[in-house]
């Protein structure tokens, strides 16, 4: 039978994040105990006292999740190539017949201008574009036919170059976007590929998120 620490631990491993939390002072330990109560009592197959999970995760030794961070902090030391960008436009239409077409023609446009930042992400029911202020002619011309849900003027793109190990580590996401949460810095959109991540952000908030991203790799 496994001794109340195993079994905090096994439901703690659950939730590797936590353990930074903790370790930081940033969780009330005994708040967590109570959240913890039902299912640790569960898997003892009788009624837990709040203490005894206190006293638990007090003595929780530097595990797997705490590796799992050095890791995260480790590679994001490699994040040497930051690009900015800043006044660019951020479309959102409803996916339609026609839609395509339009995309076809913008990026044609698009192509005779190299400089031009120009990115799109299709859902299932709408696609989003986000494109330098300068196309905003262009875009009523091209879309006029098209549904608008939504347009957000005067916003930046913060891109990260990745390494390709990005794609073998959890939580590097999580780790990008936490400080910029506990900052409260509204993230617009991302658009991810398989070793970029664009950030977008409003031009009020580029200079903090810089900052916080270049910090990030200090840590």
């Amino acid at each position: 039978m496994k001794t109340i620490a195993e079994l905090v631990q096994v439901e703690l491993n659950r939730y590797p994040f936590l353990m930074e939390a903790l370790q930081e002072g940033l969780i009330n330990v005994s708040a967590l105990a109570r959240s913890l109560q039902p299912t640790v009592s569960q898997a003892a197959g009788r009624e837990v006292k709040e203490g005894a999970i206190v006293m638990a995760v007090n003595r929780l030794p530097v595990g797997g999740g705490h590796f799992m961070l050095r890791e995260i902090r480790a590679f994001a030391r490699q994040l040497t190539d930051i690009r900015v960008r800043s006044n660019l436009l951020d479309y959102t239409y409803l996916n339609s017949d026609s839609l395509i077409r339009a995309q076809a023609q913008l990026l044609a446009v698009v192509s005779e201008r190299p400089k031009t930042f120009c990115t799109y992400s299709q859902g299932v029911a709408e696609t989003t574009i986000v494109i330098s202020s300068g196309f905003e002619t262009i875009m009523e011309e091209l879309f006029q036919g098209e549904t608008l849900t939504d347009l957000t003027r005067n916003l930046s793109a913060v891109s990260l170059m990745l390494p390709e190990t990005n794609r073998q580590l959890y939580g590097i996401y999580y780790y990008i976007l936490k400080d910029l949460a506990w900052q409260g810095i509204n993230v617009v959109e991302l658009i991810s590929t398989s070793n970029e991540f664009t950030i977008i952000v409003a031009d009020k908030d580029l200079d903090q998120t810089f900052s916080i991203l270049v910090n990030m790799r200090k840590v």
